[in-house]
């Protein structure tokens, strides 16, 4: 027979693991290696994102890969730290908080980045046969549409299923639920892609949309 939880002891644990996910979650990698670079500030060019697909529009190749292998650890990091020493279940809140500390950061008046490469980043640490179908769903989708937000979208709505179909049952929830944060952070690249003004992978960057 299972015990009832104790949420008098337990609550600390799980907003521990929450917040602890959230603040390396929220860190700007993206704004603080362009920054160290001395290149102009990414959020006044392209989409005006923080993120790896916003910083190869500067025409930096090595600063995208850098910023896409921080946003990613962030997620991968925040988990497996947090299961080493409280467990799975709080390793999954800990993933939580660093998506979400990558889309709404404190520190950027909660303005943060599309949450893709954190997504992944968590989704490796959790299930990462998972994380390989994502990749080669991005990939196939980028190379037929050179649209790095359309393969973004579509690999993360097969997530969800590739993780049910391979009975991991409790991740393909976690990642319905990201899925959807995922499809509302690029819902101005949505209403682009059905106008057909969405800029393509490796288009030159332009001075990003005011507002």
């Amino acid at each position: 027979m299972l015990r009832p939880i104790n949420w008098s002891l337990a609550l600390p644990y799980y907003a521990a693991a929450l917040a602890f996910g959230y603040l390396l979650g929220s860190i700007p990698f993206g704004l603080i290696l362009t920054r160290l670079a001395g290149t102009q500030d990414i959020r006044a060019i392209g989409s005006g994102n923080i993120g790896a697909t916003n910083v190869l529009r500067t025409g930096r190749k090595g600063l995208a890969a850098a910023t896409l292998l921080c946003d990613l650890l962030k997620g991968t990091v925040a988990v497996l730290v947090t299961h080493h020493f409280f467990g799975p279940d709080l390793a999954v809140l800990a993933g939580i908080g660093a998506f979400l500390g990558h889309l709404f950061p404190v520190w950027l008046k909660f303005k943060g980045g599309k949450g893709v490469a954190t997504y992944i980043g968590v989704l490796l640490a959790l299930a990462w046969p998972a994380a390989l179908a994502f990749g080669v769903i991005w990939i196939a989708v980028a190379v037929l549409s050179r649209y790095s937000s359309l393969a973004a979208l579509v690999a993360a709505a097969a997530t969800p299923v590739t993780l049910w179909l391979n009975e991991d049952l409790q991740e393909a929830e976690v990642f319905l639920l990201l899925t959807v944060l995922i499809f509302f952070s690029h819902r101005a690249n949505i209403a682009r892609l059905i106008k057909g003004t969405e800029g393509k992978i490796g288009q030159k960057a332009e001075p990003a949309p005011s507002g």
